[in-house]
């Protein structure tokens, strides 16, 4: 009977072990995601920067610089793109990481009657403390990420290669025309990349929650 009772003791203390240490790993990898996106953030702002710093320099010949642009504008887009789908699978990855925080939290609570007010569900972060919500809701949440914030100045980069191109085919007689395509070409983008944002969250949310119904079915069925 003793041996049975230390046994349980040593289980529970290789359990707590090792759920402080997936604890620390889950925060470590939050934390990874959130560097991640700032470094390919600044990344593709400096790279976008040097870039027209560079076409400022050769805009003094017209053929030069439709040359340059030519060649720099379409490398600028797809290094935005990959940074965009990049910083989505992050945000995502966070989110993910925040929940095993929570379910962690959510065990701690009920070790002791303290732990409800030191882990509680108030005190801690997303999902478990409900942020406000932004103003107009989910769609300002979107708009206002760092994905958002990149894939619209990459929309612009990808407007402008339009605008220079059709005004390269049309002439300078139908400036307007090719003001309108890189506009049009800028929003259409841009809607794109908010419907492919918003369906990457929808669709990791349903798994979250696929995910948390077996683990709520799997004990009651043992």
């Amino acid at each position: 009977m003793a041996l049975d009772n230390t046994s349980s003791s040593e289980r529970q203390t290789a359990f707590m072990s090792a759920l402080a240490s997936e604890h620390f790993v889950l925060q470590t990898a939050a934390s990874a995601t959130v560097t991640e996106a700032a470094s390919r953030t600044s990344l593709y702002v400096f790279s976008l920067s040097s870039s027209l710093v560079a076409m400022g320099f050769v805009s003094q010949s017209p053929e030069t610089f439709r040359l340059f642009a030519a060649a720099i504008l379409p490398a600028l887009f797809v290094l935005g793109l990959f940074t965009t789908v990049r910083l989505v699978d992050t945000g995502i990855e966070n989110q993910h990481f925040l929940r095993g925080i929570a379910r962690i939290r959510g065990y701690y609570r009920t070790l002791t009657p303290e732990a409800r007010v030191y882990f509680s569900a108030e005190r801690g972060r997303w999902p478990e403390a409900h942020a406000p919500k932004p103003w107009f809701g989910a769609l300002v949440a979107f708009l206002t990420s760092a994905a958002s914030m990149i894939a619209f100045i990459n929309s612009i980069v990808a407007g402008t290669g339009v605008t220079l191109l059709a005004n390269s085919v049309v002439g300078r007689d139908h400036i307007r025309l090719a003001l309108g395509l890189g506009i049009m070409a800028t929003v259409v983008l841009m809607t794109i990349f908010l419907a492919y944002q918003r369906r990457r969250y929808r669709d990791a949310e349903a798994a979250a929650r696929r995910e948390a119904t077996t683990a709520t079915v799997m004990p009651e069925e043992r």
